[in-house]
């Protein structure tokens, strides 16, 4: 287990790795993950601990998911400013949505009964009935502070005008606690988180050796950027989330189609489920011929299957066909459609009989009128994926699709939709 988590670059630290392999080999292991929600939805660099918990589900262990209710009330310090407290009932709607969003990464299907179903907790059941002594005396007294110091991010914020609060300086506690907690109500010796969390985890399990007297393991992920030095799943300025509420499972796939190819050599051991060898030889294939952009497919089409599941990602390859011509644009159903477009570039209109030529100037497929009719003219320019010979006709009232769209095409790559509310059939 431990040779393949590193053969894909999943672990970039972890406790003893002699007694780790020694653990795991020992039998099956309980295991866990935490995850704040500091947000409504998870995003794309959450997914490399999904990688991690898994592989160790279909090695035979027990995986624990965590979501924090109770740290999510207080917030991980941050390297440059204090968080903002989020409201409880915020909070509480949040760790209900992500506990809905992550259970299909660890549903098994049938071909894989006899794996362990994951367990799923919140950090709050048992930080709630803390007092304020009792914090002090069980827990407190473990911890030393100049270590606490040490830590990358409370060190930061020590050294600069924004300081840090006490609130978030107990955060660490918090966390450690968690570990102990699993460690008592599901014999969890086992956790896995980001490098960046990295003293939290340890502090886990210095608690569990200080208070039970047991040994506890750890491991972490690498933090992952792009070759620019971006983090995973920010593109420009917007994150890409794993809920379809908040990115759609067509904008989630072009996003890893569109990936860098340093980044996706990089990333596809990472995310991918493939054998190595199937791994290796997408990626000989991106080097020998990068237009292929064989890791960015198979990327795309992993972990939309993954996310979103087997439908939606039909949907999504529909779409990118459809658009550019290559499928029929019936095949889409509305909400595909809609969401491809508005990724693509959509323009709101009033009037359903504008001109073909303006319509291609508002869509910014054309600078001006006369480079629209020139467009028209050369045989460059489409309507719903059929050529435009009259740039001064307007689309026909039947023309507009499902929801009052138009999808505009100017040559093979520029698309741009188009939507005249109340135009076409309704949703």
């Amino acid at each position: 287990m431990i040779d393949e988590l590193h053969r894909r670059g999943l672990i970039a630290q972890s406790t003893d790795e002699e007694a780790l392999r020694a653990h795991l080999a020992e039998g099956p292991v309980t295991y866990y993950c935490g995850f704040d929600p500091t947000a409504a939805s998870l995003h794309v660099g959450h997914l490399i601990q999904f990688m991690v918990l898994r592989a160790l589900q279909r090695a035979g262990h027990q995986p624990i998911v965590l979501v924090g209710g109770a740290t999510g009330l207080i917030g991980d310090p941050r390297p440059s400013s204090e968080r903002q407290l989020n409201d409880p009932a915020q909070v509480a709607t949040w760790v209900d949505g992500i506990r809905r969003r992550v259970a299909p990464f660890l549903d098994l299907p049938a071909a894989e009964e006899g794996l362990r179903e994951p367990i799923y907790v919140d950090n709050l059941d048992w930080t709630s009935p803390l007092s304020a002594i009792d914090f002090l005396r069980d827990l407190g007294k473990h911890f030393r502070v100049n270590r606490m110091l040490a830590k990358e991010a409370v060190s930061a914020r020590l050294n600069s005008d924004a300081g840090i609060s006490y609130t978030e300086f107990s955060y660490q506690i918090l966390q450690a606690n968690d570990f102990r907690e699993l460690f008592r109500r599901h014999s969890c010796t086992l956790q896995s988180g980001g490098s960046d969390q990295w003293g939290n985890i340890t502090a886990g399990t210095d608690l569990v050796r200080r208070t039970e007297g047991a040994s506890a393991h750890a491991l972490a992920t690498p933090l992952i950027t792009t070759a620019d030095g971006k983090k995973i799943g920010k593109t420009e300025g917007a994150t890409i989330w794993l809920d379809p509420e908040h990115t759609s499972p067509y904008a989630f796939f072009q996003y890893w189609l569109n990936i860098d190819d340093v980044d996706a050599r990089a990333w596809l051991p990472l995310f991918s489920e493939r054998p190595a060898e199937e791994v290796a030889a997408l990626i000989a294939e991106s080097e020998e011929r990068p237009a292929s952009r064989a890791p960015q497919r198979a990327l795309a089409e992993e972990l939309t299957r993954l996310v979103h599941g087997p439908a939606e990602l039909a949907q999504a390859e529909a779409a990118g066909r459809a658009l550019f011509g290559r499928a029929e644009l019936t095949e889409l159903d509305p909400q595909t459609l809609t969401a491809a477009l508005t990724e693509a570039g959509a323009v709101e209109v009033e009037d359903p009989a504008l001109s073909v030529a303006a319509l291609l100037q508002r869509a910014g497929l054309a600078s001006s009128l006369t480079d629209a009719r020139r467009t028209v003219k050369e045989g460059g320019a489409y309507v719903n994926n059929v050529r435009v010979t009259d740039a001064d006709a307007a689309p026909a009232p039947g023309g507009w699709l499902t929801g009052g769209w138009l999808v505009l095409r100017k040559g093979k790559r520029l698309v741009a939709g188009v939507h005249c509310p109340g135009a076409g059939p309704a949703v």
